[in-house]
């Protein structure tokens, strides 16, 4: 992982890097709009980005939220990912169309208009939207923006297309990675409302690598369960994640060896999604060693990440680590994961805390676990890029199993509950 002193000198890192592979084109716009939902008559502006390819593709592949309640644009690529072919994917921010009294005729009508504007059916373009829920899409204004859209195609790159999907990021998310003669560009946003069960928030991965389609589609879960699926930021799964994989087929690579560059890819953007979390000042990273078995290991990991008391205790920088324990206890009592204490030990940094059943702690220790908290914050004040890659340390030995899991998570801040109560409004 990189890291820069400056959002400019960010910036300046990822434009060096986010030209797209061979066969794709991109555009990004923006519009102005009221929403009828919203009590007040000040305008919203929304953000357009259209990702093209020069001609048809014929491997694709998708991995979707689990949440009962999803949006339009989840509900209808799962259906177009059953066609023969994809052309492109028109995405959207400030509203995320979902359970919109229209929402999938409004999918409709906007593929449409890009089908009658760049070629092929309606059915070959793929939908994405990020940001309120319970609102409907401003069609009319989006439907008039999509001309100038096509005509801006080949003018942007990865950069501009991960600016313009953000929401309350703070900054953008891309990465890029050579697989031989092949690239891959990673694009991603998500700050809140992030708690993957097989997918994050939105992730789009170009490649011009030659890949055969079931494959694609039989790998992608593995490396999303790998990488996505080890995070957690607040807790809430969204209603409109998704995971997107288009392959233009322009240079011919090992399957086993894209595998590993895009799973390696996929690892740092998820990294990238906790660092950028809403309000985040630490990441919190939480190691379950010797569960019974690996999913045991990751739900255990997840509760600790996940303790409302775990986070703000972290925020504090206060080594409150009897909060730890109960996490723990408490996630093995309900879930009936065996667990006993006697034999685990856990352990915050290089300071071991609990073990044989009792706590280890004493003023020294308490100081030492305070100023190591506070050496693993952002500075709140210098956001808009990724400041440096430390992080929060939890290890905890079950002592019960073979089986670890490693899950990524931040705190809860005040900035956090600000951003979420003024989200609307």
């Amino acid at each position: 992982m990189e890291f820069f002193d400056s959002e400019a000198a960010w910036l300046e890192h990822l434009r060096s890097q986010s030209s797209l592979p061979r066969g794709f084109q991109a555009a990004v716009g923006n519009l102005t709009f009221i929403p009828a939902e919203r009590p007040t008559e000040k305008p919203y502006a929304m953000n357009l980005a259209l990702i093209r390819a020069n001609s048809p593709l014929q491997s694709f592949a998708g991995v979707f939220t689990r949440n009962r309640m999803p949006g339009a644009p989840v509900l209808v690529a799962r259906r177009r990912m059953q066609q023969p072919q994809l052309r492109g994917v028109l995405i959207n921010n400030r509203i995320s169309n979902v359970c919109s009294p229209t929402g999938v005729e409004d999918i409709g009508r906007l593929s449409g208009e890009l089908a009658r504007l760049c070629g092929g059916t309606a059915e070959e373009y793929l939908s994405a939207s990020t940001g309120i829920i319970g609102w409907s899409l401003p069609i009319e204004p989006m439907a008039a923006a999509m001309p100038p859209l096509v005509e801006q195609l080949g003018r942007a790159d990865g950069l501009d297309v991960a600016r313009a999907i953000m929401t309350t990021d703070s900054f953008p998310k891309l990465r890029a990675a050579q697989c031989g003669e092949a690239r891959i560009v990673g694009i991603a946003k998500g700050a809140g409302m992030i708690e993957p069960n097989l997918a994050t928030m939105l992730v789009f991965f170009l490649t011009d690598a030659t890949l055969d389609r079931g494959r694609l589609q039989a790998m992608l879960p593995r490396i999303v369960d790998r990488t996505f699926n080890c995070i957690s930021i607040d807790g809430d799964q969204s209603t409109s994640d998704m995971v997107l994989t288009m392959s233009s087929g322009a240079h011919p690579v090992a399957e086993d060896r894209f595998e590993l560059c895009l799973t390696a890819l996929a690892a740092q953007l998820a990294q990238d999604i906790v660092r950028n979390g809403e309000g985040a000042e630490h990441v919190i990273r939480v190691r379950v060693h010797g569960a019974a078995e690996p999913r045991e290991a990751a739900t255990l990991a997840k509760a600790v990440v996940n303790s409302p008391l775990v986070k703000t205790a972290v925020y504090g920088n206060d080594p409150n680590v009897g909060r730890v324990i109960g996490a723990l206890g408490d996630c093995a009592g309900n879930c009936d994961i065996p667990l006993d204490p006697r034999s685990v030990t856990l352990s915050i940094g290089s300071e071991q805390v609990f073990a044989d059943g009792v706590f280890r702690l004493d003023k020294e220790k308490e100081n030492r676990l305070c100023s190591y908290l506070k050496q693993a914050a952002f500075d709140p004040g210098r956001r808009g890029y990724p400041q440096h890659d430390r992080t929060v340390d939890i290890d905890i030995q079950c002592g019960t199993g073979p089986a670890e899991a490693t899950v990524y998570g931040s705190d809860l801040s005040h900035a956090y509950v600000t951003e979420n109560a003024d989200y609307r409004t």
